[in-house]
């Protein structure tokens, strides 16, 4: 496990290296998750052609899928920096709260219809691989 441990902090690190060298806007960790999903999606695929079964559930080392359940479990404290984060800026949101909750409410609104527009057009394409079911025989 703390191998594991080790693969996230040191993605974390690439990421937040990265973040700095490019000027990127994003977290370091947010960055750092794209290497993480590449390694888990390369195993897949290099399991896959290894053997047969269900390849996903082998393609994560169970060392790190304990460690990552380990941090889904404790996921509460996580939320604690943020949190301090909103207290310390409680300034700018008394400032900014009308356009805060107007940005929360038009990016709510635009990500459930992308949503829903995305999930139309894929049932859409889904039902149209799909043989035609035979119609049951009236009597």
């Amino acid at each position: 496990m703390p191998f594991a441990f080790a693969i996230l902090v040191g993605l974390q690190l690439v990421g937040e290296v990265l973040r700095q060298t490019l000027h990127l806007p994003l977290p370091g960790p947010l960055i750092g998750m794209g290497p993480l999903i590449g390694m888990v999606l390369l195993t897949v695929v290099l399991v896959a052609r290894g053997s047969a079964g269900d390849a996903a559930e082998r393609a994560v080392p169970p060392p790190l899928l304990k460690a990552a359940n380990g941090l889904i479990v404790n996921m509460g404290l996580l939320f604690v920096p943020a949190g301090v984060g909103i207290i310390a800026e409680l300034g700018v949101l008394r400032r900014e709260w009308l356009a805060i909750i107007v940005g929360l409410l038009v990016s709510t609104v635009l990500g459930l219809a992308v949503t829903g527009l995305v999930m139309h057009h894929v049932s859409r394409v889904a039902d149209a691989g799909r043989p035609a079911e035979p119609e049951a025989a009236a009597e």
